[in-house]
């Protein structure tokens, strides 16, 4: 039997602490200090009537954007033997914005209710929305360059080699795509906490997740915008320097559905690549982080991502209302279908210039 009076449980420990670890005075005279950046930011809570709004925004985009890049795809398909080079890089836009069109409905329901579909789907709709997005401003790079050859050097001579060109640089184009999106195969579906709606979003190995966040983001912003744009202002510089020096205004026109079709891409995305161009350099430490500014980041990340989804419907609207032979081409195909009088292609096409290779056939 165990003395009471040499037992080691201990029914009162401030007798413990008073005596053998001065708790009392550790109190008394210690200060804590807090370190804020070790408190996890709270997750930012966007409003139900916002997610609605962007829900509703994705559907109206969805709508318009398949059978406007279906008609352009029409369009440009029917003259297919005498596709100028331009016209085979705005085939295959017109196709990475139908594709970043058809995943609108999957980013639409996981605003709302949050990812219900799997993990193989968010693996697969990740891997299209991110080989849209690069190919997309590749084949801008390819229209810009395109355009730089014929008007400054010249080379509109050399169509039918140029077109045959095309098809390979654009198959080049669809690969390197591809490859640049394959870090879309770390997004998983996860719960963050299991009282919050399920999320599709990049997940790395915890010990590396750092280092490869960070790779992903600066190959994404060198090799997805910073170089392309670079690239496209060099040659367009060069291009509208030349056409200012000629005396006609045709080859001035011709510039005019390529320009707008450029400026529609940079005004969809930029504002998203300068707000993750922000995440990404607080994520790196190189500006100061809190809360407050994480906040609003990621907002603006939210935001500015909508944005962008706007720009595969945008394309077809240019056409239709900046290309001359674009809408010819177009009335032309409804008068062969029977949907349009003779007489309404004619008044139509009656003020719809000629213009040489140079000028592109959308114009």
């Amino acid at each position: 039997m165990t003395d009471p009076n040499t037992s080691h449980h201990m029914l009162n420990f401030d007798d413990f602490y008073e005596a053998d670890l001065n708790y009392t005075d550790f109190l008394n005279y210690t200060e804590f200090h807090v370190d804020k950046k070790t408190i996890p930011c709270h997750s930012i809570s966007i409003s139900h009537i916002i997610n609605i709004t962007v829900c509703v925004f994705c559907a109206v985009v969805f709508l318009l954007a398949i059978p406007g890049n279906l008609i352009v795809g029409f369009v440009i398909g029917s003259n297919r033997q005498s596709l100028s080079p331009s016209e085979v890089y705005l085939f295959h836009l017109m196709v990475a914005d139908l594709l970043l069109a058809l995943i609108l409905p999957f980013h639409a329901t996981s605003v709302v209710h949050g990812w219900l579909f799997g993990d193989t789907m968010c693996k697969l709709v990740s891997l299209v929305k991110e080989a849209s997005f690069y190919s997309s401003i590749l084949f801008l790079v390819c229209i810009s360059m395109d355009r730089y050859m014929v008007i400054v050097w010249a080379m509109e001579a050399r169509k039918a080699r140029r077109r045959l060109c095309s098809w390979a640089v654009c198959g080049a184009v669809w690969f390197l795509g591809i490859f640049l999106s394959l870090p879309a195969l770390y997004n998983e579906a996860f719960f963050l906490k299991p009282s919050e709606p399920q999320l599709c979003a990049e997940r790395f190995e915890t010990d590396s997740s750092d280092e490869w966040r960070l790779a992903t983001r600066i190959m994404r912003h060198l090799l997805g915008f910073l170089l392309p744009l670079a690239v496209m202002l060099t040659c367009y510089s060069i291009t509208i320097a030349r056409l200012m020096r000629t005396r006609g205004f045709q080859r001035q026109k011709a510039m005019r559905v390529i320009v707008a079709v450029v400026v529609a891409f940079l005004l969809c995305w930029t504002p998203f690549h300068m707000a993750t161009i922000v995440d990404t350099l607080m994520r790196a430490n190189l500006i100061a982080n809190n809360c407050t500014k994480r906040g609003i980041v990621d907002v603006a990340m939210f935001a500015t991502q909508s944005l962008g989804l706007l720009h595969c419907c945008v394309n077809p609207v240019l056409y239709a209302f900046v290309g001359e032979k674009f809408r010819k081409k177009f009335m032309q195909m409804l008068y062969r279908s029977g949907m349009l009088e003779r007489g309404s292609v004619s008044r139509s096409t009656r003020s719809s210039s000629q213009s040489s290779e140079a000028t592109s056939n959308f114009l």
